[in-house]
C-alpha cells in the first residue's frame, strides 16, 4: 500500500460510516469524464484522529478525510516566530525550485482563523460602542432629572435641614425615586437581553450558556453608575445653605 492510497479520517467520519473497525475498511472515489466513469480510486484508512474544529464555531464538526497528495497548490509550513521574514524568503526560494512558474503567495494561519470571526468581532465592537453611548446619554438625562427635582424641592430641603435632617437622609430622599426607576428598568431589560443573547448564540454550533451572574453584575454596575450620577447633584443640593434655599421663590 502506497502513501498516496492511504487516508486518515476523523471520528465524525467514522461515526457517519458506522464501521466499528475503520482501519480495516477501504474508501472508493469514482473519476468521471463527460458523465462517464473512467476510473475508481481505492483508498485505505490508516488512522482515525479525534474531532477538531477546521471551520468556524458556527458550524458543527463534520466528517473529514485527509490524504497525502502531490498537489503543490497549497502547503503548510511551520516557521520560527523569531525570524519570520527570513523564513518566508527561504520558503519562497524552495517554492521557486519545486514549482517553477507557479505564483507564490502566503498567509498566516492565525490571520486566517481571525478572518473567520471578523464579523463577530465587528459586531462586538459595535455593541460596545452603542452601549457606551447609551450609558452616557442615560447619565446625562438622569443628571438633568435630578437637577430639576432638586430645584423643585429647594424649600423642602431647606426646611428639613433646619429641622435637623442630616445630609445623608436628604440624599436618600432625593435618590430613592430615581434608583427605583433604575430597578424597574433593569427588570424590563434583563429578560430582553437574555432573549437577544440567546438568539445570537444560536448561530454557533458550540456555545456556552448564559449564567445568572452576568445579569447580577450588569445590574450592580447599572445601579452603581446611576447612584453615582444621582449622588453628585443630590449631595450638592443637600449641602446648600438652608437660609438661601428658603429665600428662593
Amino acid at each position: 500500500m502506497s502513501d498516496s492510497s492511504a487516508v486518515i479520517i476523523n471520528e465524525s467520519a467514522a461515526r457517519l460510516m458506522g464501521i466499528k473497525d475503520p482501519l480495516s475498511m477501504q474508501l472508493y472515489r469514482p473519476d468521471y469524464e463527460n458523465a462517464n466513469l473512467i476510473h475508481t480510486f481505492t483508498y485505505h484508512v490508516v488512522g482515525v484522529v479525534k474531532d477538531f474544529n477546521f471551520s468556524t464555531m458556527h458550524e458543527k464538526i463534520g466528517p473529514l478525510i485527509m490524504q497525502l497528495a502531490d498537489d503543490w497548490n497549497d502547503i503548510a509550513v511551520a516557521v520560527n516566530p523569531g525570524n519570520v521574514s527570513s523564513a518566508i524568503q527561504q520558503v519562497e526560494d524552495q517554492w521557486r525550485r519545486m514549482a517553477p512558474g507557479m505564483p507564490f503567495s502566503y498567509t498566516f494561519m492565525d490571520s486566517d482563523f481571525d478572518r473567520l470571526y471578523h464579523a463577530d468581532q465587528q459586531t462586538g465592537r459595535l455593541f460596545i460602542s452603542f452601549a457606551v453611548f447609551a450609558i452616557l446619554i442615560a447619565c446625562l438625562g438622569l443628571f438633568g432629572l435630578v437637577t430639576f427635582a432638586a430645584e423643585q424641592r429647594t424649600k423642602e430641603i431647606g426646611i428639613r435641614k433646619l429641622l435637623g435632617a442630616r445630609v445623608g437622609a436628604i440624599v436618600v430622599l432625593l435618590s430613592r425615586d430615581f434608583t427605583r426607576l433604575v430597578l424597574i428598568a433593569s427588570l424590563i431589560a434583563f429578560p430582553l437581553a437574555w432573549w437577544a443573547m440567546n438568539k445570537w448564540l444560536e448561530s454557533f454550533a458550540y456555545r456556552v450558556s448564559i449564567g445568572w451572574w452576568v445579569f447580577l453584575i450588569a445590574g450592580v454596575l447599572a445601579f452603581g453608575i446611576a447612584l453615582l450620577t444621582v449622588s453628585i447633584q443630590t449631595i450638592r443640593a443637600a449641602l446648600a445653605n438652608p437660609v438661601k434655599s428658603l429665600k428662593t421663590e
